[in-house]
């Protein structure tokens, strides 16, 4: 059993417990697990999200990317243990947490193996940027910043015309080509953020659309051989028009061994995959990108180049 986990940073008070509350009562099906670190003696965020999950564990007088390192991976191996298990496993930081610290601390063989650390996102509030805008130069928002897959930014429903171009223009400076989303009240799509267990489809409940949401998604799927060298070559061509792409694959050149590919902005990874892709399919992939660049039509002409003859 893999367990994706799903890290979101941000300063203090960006909106990152928003966030977390909106994928604890929106899980589009999935069992999600939350880890919420609260630098006080009084965990103030895991009961602000006591009221939509009874799986949310507090980390609590202390921060997870120093004093509480140990308790950390402790607590990922007791939540993956559960049963059932969770779909997902989601880590809010204090406001005052390295990401990049953490990640180290997740890198650890043990807990990497079956808790892989799928997305970083950090939270940055459009408002206060602008009103301090020092706040750019911290050492710490910085590190928050730079550790991010993708940039949420929040409170932009106070900015005036005009105001978030600087607040973009000032969070390109110090991350060139940051992918940059809104999010209104916390609501981001969730298959932004972790991607389903491609080898265990579900019915998904019903939702309505948001109207911020500016995703599409492209899935794909074949039954026949799959050429590694070709999908490496489309990949290329692909990957820099998607923010996120999925899938477990069969490919000749490894007969039996299916593999998982992932690809989370401009990183991508292959490794061995557990399950197999499921009804006698090669390949399951999920492609999501911006509404208006990502075509469905054009993708499928170049995946199935990768179709051995």
């Amino acid at each position: 059993m893999i367990v994706p986990v799903l890290l979101v940073a941000g300063f203090l008070g960006a909106g990152k417990t928003k966030l977390l509350n909106h994928l604890l009562a929106h899980p589009d099906g999935r069992r999600i697990a939350a880890v919420v670190n609260d630098f006080g003696a009084i965990d103030i965020d895991a009961q602000l999200l006591g009221a939509v999950s009874d799986g949310v564990v507090s980390l609590k007088n202390g921060c997870i990317c120093c004093s509480l390192q140990g308790d950390l991976l402790r607590t990922l191996s007791s939540v993956i243990k559960r049963d059932p298990a969770p779909d997902a496993i989601v880590i809010e930081t204090s406001g005052i947490s390295d990401p990049a610290e953490i990640i180290r601390n997740l890198m650890d063989p043990v807990i990497f193996k079956v808790a892989p650390l799928e997305t970083v996102v950090t939270l940055v509030d459009a408002r206060r940027l602008l009103d301090e805008p020092a706040l750019a130069q911290d050492a710490l928002w910085r590190s928050q910043l730079r550790a991010a897959d993708f940039v949420l930014l929040t409170k932009t429903d106070l900015l005036e015309p005009g105001e978030r171009t600087r607040v973009e223009a000032a969070i390109i400076g110090d991350k060139p080509k940051a992918a940059i989303f809104d999010v209104v009240h916390g609501a981001v799509a969730p298959d932004l953020l972790f991607s389903r267990d491609l080898g265990a489809p579900r019915a998904l409940p019903s939702r309505a659309p948001m109207a911020s949401e500016p995703f599409a998604a492209v899935t794909w799927t074949s039954q026949a051989p799959l050429s590694l060298a070709r999908f490496q070559a489309v990949i290329r061509q692909i990957a820099p028009r998607t923010l996120r792409i999925k899938g477990i694959l069969l490919f000749t050149e490894h007969p039996g061994q299916p593999i998982l590919f992932q690809s989370v902005a401009t990183r991508g990874t292959l490794a061995a995959s557990p399950p197999l892709p499921p009804d006698g399919l090669t390949a399951q992939l999920v492609l999501i990108g911006r509404e208006g660049e990502i075509d469905a039509g054009e993708i499928d002409r170049l995946l199935q180049t990768i179709v051995v003859d």
